[in-house]
């Protein structure tokens, strides 16, 4: 029974100790039931999941997701009409979007394609020479006020609450115990797995080394990626 605990992604690893864990605790396994490496390993469990569980919950993934979502197509949409517009030489003021049209072309016609810092960056330059007083008028004789007023907005949303995702998310990585902890809970889960090797020929130990065995198996197989999976 071998595995490379180092390997296994966080969720797999507090999913593998949850279910060795469970395992030990339903009863079925006296041999285990007391032994002290149980309430160590459990112990050093409690710690990680703590941690694993603030990584999980702690940022707000779906809400950036969405604001990035709104700021996308509030860009879209007012480019999309700048873009038309400007195509229509007869219709009043079309010089007008195929100048505002111009300075998006500037900063890039695909910023919605960016990272998310990337299009911050970008997207804060766009607004800050959108709303020089030679391109507000601009935007005011295009009727645009309402769109630009929306992208802005949308953008100040989305800069708010990637900013607190942020800030979360480093707070995390600087908590100085989370690779400690990661540590004392593979170093328990190697130890009883090397307790269950050795032990396995043993009476009353042989069902618990296989169920176990195979916990480790489905761990070590959650661990193979897929070929042609683009990198995140």
């Amino acid at each position: 029974m071998k595995i490379s605990l180092v390997r296994l992604s966080t969720k797999d690893l507090a999913t593998l100790a949850q279910r060795i864990l469970s395992n030990i605790q339903s009863g079925k396994y006296p041999v285990i039931s007391n032994h002290p490496l149980t309430a160590t390993l459990q112990t050093s469990y409690t710690a990680y999941d703590n941690v694993y569980t603030k990584q999980v919950y702690s940022g707000k993934g779906k809400e950036v997701a969405t604001a990035d979502h709104e700021r996308d197509l509030a860009y879209k949409n007012l480019k999309a009409f700048l873009n038309g517009y400007r195509k229509l030489p007869s219709a009043p003021n079309s010089h007008l979007a195929e100048e505002l049209y111009g300075i998006f072309k500037t900063f890039g016609l695909n910023l919605d394609r960016l990272s998310y810092s990337s299009q911050t960056a970008q997207m804060k330059k766009l607004i800050e020479i959108l709303e020089l007083p030679e391109n507000k008028q601009k935007i005011k004789d295009l009727s645009l006020e309402s769109g630009f007023a929306e992208m802005k907005t949308k953008h100040d949303a989305f800069e708010l609450l990637f900013a607190d995702q942020a800030e979360a998310n480093a707070d995390l990585r600087n908590m100085s115990s989370a690779s400690a902890i990661r540590q004392d809970l593979e170093k328990n889960l190697k130890t009883y797995i090397n307790l269950l090797t050795v032990m396995k020929e043993v009476t009353g130990w042989e069902l618990l080394y296989n169920e176990t065995n195979e916990l480790v198996k489905a761990a070590k197989d959650s661990d193979i990626k897929p070929t042609g999976d683009k990198p995140a």
